[in-house]
């Protein structure tokens, strides 16, 4: 007998809605990033759980938790919007062009050089759309295990999911201090000079923390982490105040600025760290990430290879 819950789960609308609310967390964030009110985000999540006969979410602490019924629910939407992606790309390559849409999910670090790799990507086809998702390491390891992107760009892949993936890139993570910051006059400096500076660390589930700390294990080290924060931004502006120094990706100096900042000259740094573009086995990859997957290999990598040389990231 064929099952009929597909006359239950809801329109493409709700569909689209409720991995907006997934996405985001929240019923105001989903709300303004459709462009739509809160009540209007809450009734149609209200109509879909009445059609499901179950929760899909519950409020924990203000934060919204899926249920097991919700989550299975998001990978089904993710499939039939993803079908509809195919569907538009299709029509498009019969036309004669690239169409659809291209989604990442991308761990907060990366954020500083991705859109120097989908610029000259839109230039070329200019009539796709880009679903650009940052989060901490933690958050884009659950995107993938759900399926919902195309790619999703690590510096430490996960080992325990199913997926193929491409080194991209160089990822070197380097000590930095205020320049008038006495540490940033000493010459010939070591990791154990490190470690008597009050050190601002990034937090748990973040991709840089994760290399510090199998680091400091390999180099059988502790740090003097005074502060751990959430932000590579805001870590920067502590430094810049002299509250301490930290180690971070060299990306966030080279594309994130870095007034005031040094690098030191750490003996046994940088940590030698790499990019990954990941996708899972499970999911079928589209004509358009196809060819983005092309782009990231030839253009895009040599093209922020020699970003880094010009800004001595890289030996030439």
């Amino acid at each position: 007998m064929k099952s009929r819950l597909h006359a239950h789960v809801g329109t493409i609308r709700q569909l689209e809605i409720l991995l907006s609310v997934h996405d985001k967390g929240s019923i105001k964030e989903a709300a303004k990033a459709l462009f739509l009110t809160q009540p209007t985000v809450s009734i149609q999540m209200k109509k879909l759980a009445e059609a499901m006969g179950a929760p899909l979410y519950n409020y924990t602490n203000r934060q919204i938790l899926f249920t097991d019924i919700g989550l299975e629910l998001v990978k089904t939407a993710v499939e039939v919007l993803d079908s509809f992606t195919r569907l538009d790309m299709a029509i498009g390559n019969i036309k004669g062009f690239k169409s659809g849409t291209l989604r990442l999910a991308v761990v907060t670090t990366s954020k500083y050089f991705i859109p120097h790799l989908l610029g000259p990507f839109l230039e070329k086809y200019p009539d796709i759309d880009i679903q650009l998702n940052i989060g901490n390491r933690q958050q884009t390891i659950e995107r993938l295990k759900q399926g919902i992107d195309d790619f999703y760009v690590f510096s430490h892949p996960p080992s325990d999911i199913e997926t193929q993936s491409i080194e991209f890139l160089t990822n070197p993570l380097v000590a930095i201090a205020h320049e008038d910051h006495p540490i940033a006059k000493k010459q010939n400096l070591t990791l154990k000079d490190l470690s008597k500076e009050p050190f601002i660390m990034r937090e748990k589930g973040s991709g840089t923390r994760y290399a510090i700390e199998e680091f400091l294990k390999h180099h059988n080290t502790k740090l003097n982490v005074k502060m751990t924060i959430e932000s590579n931004e805001a870590i920067k502006h502590l430094v810049m105040s002299k509250l301490g120094i930290s180690i971070l990706s060299a990306h966030t100096l080279m594309y994130g600025g870095q007034s005031g900042l040094v690098r030191l000259p750490i003996k046994e740094l940088p940590i030698n760290a790499h990019w990954f573009f990941v996708w899972s086995k499970s999911k079928r990859q589209t004509l358009l990430a196809a060819e983005f997957l092309d782009h990231i290999e030839t253009n895009g990598r040599s093209l922020l290879q020699k970003e880094m040389i010009s800004n001595d990231i890289l030996s030439r």
